[in-house]
């Protein structure tokens, strides 16, 4: 989950490779380094801490005119974040350096014959233990790097994408890829790495994405060279247009990426329809649906496997896939599901949702139901990411880049995508009624409207937030469609606030929550107008009967529910089907507010990264 960056070509490395670890901060951020070339001497740098350490300290020391360099941002994995384990890591004797991706599982062994062989090692890491293979490797065989980096990576178990530099070669750059994203940015006698294309987006839209066991020699005035791991041969790879914009990646005159993201949902689940719905003619078509429509009618299960909040969205799914298209729908975490040994056939459809594309749980799955026959069925946010190469058929969110650690236009995009999914589905196979059918299709479009309706309430929620910021514990609640919204609340408060929090189904309070429940405990209620609106009554009314603070989201003009809870949030009036994409808007911003009044970091919240490329 680490960001790494490489730049060979005319312009000053160091503050390109600065401005990109800044960019890929997202992807970890308990440690950073960079190693710059000055023509003669290789000059490395790197500092527990964020980007900003790191950019401080190297400004100190006054590096410049270095035109080639790596740089490295860290999400630990092996060896606790100090400078040591930091990246880069060099080889004994000092001349290659590496930067490191992934995770590399039989590095132990590895380890073991290095030092037998006489090899020292500084750190805890699996990296420093892949650099020192290499030379290894290098100085038995007489080879070039190059060869010596094929040969090593066909040693090692596990993930990768590196980034290698070699004093004896100084006008190259090997880098290499399984498991772990690598784009390389083509420019005009230039080329950028870097794990995806944001720090490289100003200066060239031409990108190639390396697949798995593919690897390249970026090397200073020439053509680069790419070739096959395994089978050692050459390939010319397709340069990919870009379509990401310098603004996307910015701040925007917010506070946080967070903030900025979550007041971008309307716009965002506009782009994720655009061209896929239309009302007036009374269609929803989607390419990777409508090629491939017969498998969807046809398939006897539908199993979801996601991570996180992707999995959330995916538990939203089923309900709503169950309701209109009355296809049998599981919901699997990707991470338990590629160890079980779970009952695929040729005729049940997977969808695999991820925001990055990349989340390794969810790829391996991926794998294993490709294995067992299955048609499997991606969606995702990031163009040219793994999951969007590796599944059979696909759609994209369109959400824009998603910067913050924490899920919020990832979670409604994804919602919105499952849902033109499964009127599409429900409309082929009869199983909903025309009027209802164009029903859905008005609402769908009037959601964004609607969402910016509740966004407009910012400020009461801000409020709210500044009651409960000290609270150690918070219980959401939730049913029917808005339970797995429940969940998604309560994650968001954990991963930007610390605050201990749980999402259950309303009706499961009697089985055991209801003990925790005291004039203390802060209880989210989702009470909005639907079927289950008296019995949801009926439990806020069992909370304040045991003195708890209740935090209600009802729909608006509501009264019954005024009168009984601490606070009320409005959301606009929808069908219950599609109000998930509205309740969970206040949840998310209750979390922020409540995480900004604690000076929690929101966009980088301690030991998350966005992208989780390793298990």
């Amino acid at each position: 989950m680490c960001g790494i960056v490489g730049y060979i070509g005319h312009r000053d490395a160091q503050s390109i490779i600065l401005k990109g670890l800044q960019r890929l901060e997202y992807r970890g951020y308990d440690s950073a380094g960079i190693a710059l070339f000055d023509g003669k001497n290789i000059n490395i740098t790197k500092t527990k801490g964020k980007v900003s350490d790191l950019d401080n300290k190297i400004n100190n020391l006054k590096f410049r005119g270095s035109q080639i360099g790596i740089g490295h941002t860290r999400w630990a994995t092996h060896g606790i974040p100090n400078d040591v384990n930091s990246h880069p890591h060099c080889s004994n004797s000092g001349e290659i350096v590496l930067i490191h991706n992934g995770i590399i599982e039989n590095y132990a062994a590895i380890k073991t014959e290095l030092i037998n062989r006489g090899y020292s090692f500084k750190s805890e890491t699996d990296t420093e233990v892949l650099v020192n293979l290499i030379e290894d490797i290098q100085k038995s065989g007489n080879y070039m790097l190059g060869k010596a980096v094929q040969i090593a990576l066909n040693q090692v178990v596990g993930a990768y994408a590196i980034a290698v530099f070699d004093t004896k070669k100084p006008n190259e750059i090997i880098v290499a890829k399984l498991g772990s994203p690598l784009a390389i940015g083509v420019g005009k006698d230039e080329f950028f790495i870097a794990s995806d294309a944001s720090p490289f987006i100003e200066y060239t839209n031409n990108a190639v994405y390396l697949e798995d066991e593919e690897m390249a020699i970026i090397r200073l005035h020439k053509e680069a060279r790419y070739r096959k791991i395994k089978s050692d041969t050459l390939f010319d790879p397709y340069i990919q247009k870009l379509k990401l914009n310098i603004e996307q990646i910015e701040k925007g005159g917010y506070d946080h990426f967070m903030l900025k993201e979550i007041f971008e949902q309307p716009k965002a689940i506009v782009d994720t329809y655009r061209g896929r719905l239309s009302v007036n003619q009374g269609l929803i078509k989607m390419a990777g649906v409508e090629d491939y429509i017969e498998k969807f009618l046809s398939a006897e299960k539908i199993t979801v496997v996601a991570c996180g909040t992707s999995w959330h969205a995916g538990l939203v799914g089923e309900y709503i896939f169950e309701t209109l298209a009355r296809i049998p729908v599981e919901v699997e975490y990707a991470s338990e599901f590629r160890y079980r040994d779970p009952i695929i056939t040729k005729k049940d459809i997977v969808i695999a949702i991820s925001q990055s594309g990349e989340t390794a749980d969810t790829l391996a799955a991926i794998k294993l139901a490709k294995k067992h026959g299955a048609f499997v069925f991606g969606i995702c946010n990031v163009v040219g990411s793994s999951i969007s190469r590796e599944t059979d058929a696909g759609a994209y969110t369109h959400a824009g880049p998603e910067i913050g650690v924490a899920s919020t236009k990832a979670f409604t995009t994804q919602i919105t995508l499952l849902t033109i999914i499964a009127l599409r589905l429900a409309k082929a196979k009869g199983t909903i009624s025309q009027t209802n059918y164009k029903k859905y299709l008005v609402e769908l479009e009037n959601i964004p409207s609607k969402i910016e309706k509740v966004l407009e309430a910012n400020p009461g929620v801000e409020k709210i937030a500044k009651i409960y910021k000290d609270a150690s514990n918070f219980l959401y609640l939730g049913r029917g469609f808005n339970f797995p919204v429940a969940l998604e609340g309560a994650l968001k408060l954990k991963e930007i606030s610390y605050i201990h929090a749980e999402g259950y189904p309303a009706a499961e309070m009697k089985h055991g929550p209801i003990a925790l429940i005291d004039e203390n405990m802060p209880i989210v209620v989702i009470a909005t107008k639907y079927g289950h609106y008296e019995k949801i009554v009926s439990n806020i009314q069992e909370i304040k009967s045991r003195k708890g603070k209740v935090i209600c989201i009802v729909t608006e003009g509501d009264t019954q529910v005024k009168e009984i809870a601490d606070h009320v949030i409005e959301v606009p009036l929808s069908s219950e089907l599609l109000s998930p994409l509205l309740t969970t808007i206040p949840m998310q911003l209750l979390s922020y507010y409540i995480a900004v009044l604690l000076d929690k970091n929101v966009d980088q919240p301690r030991n998350l990264a966005k992208s989780v490329t390793v298990e």
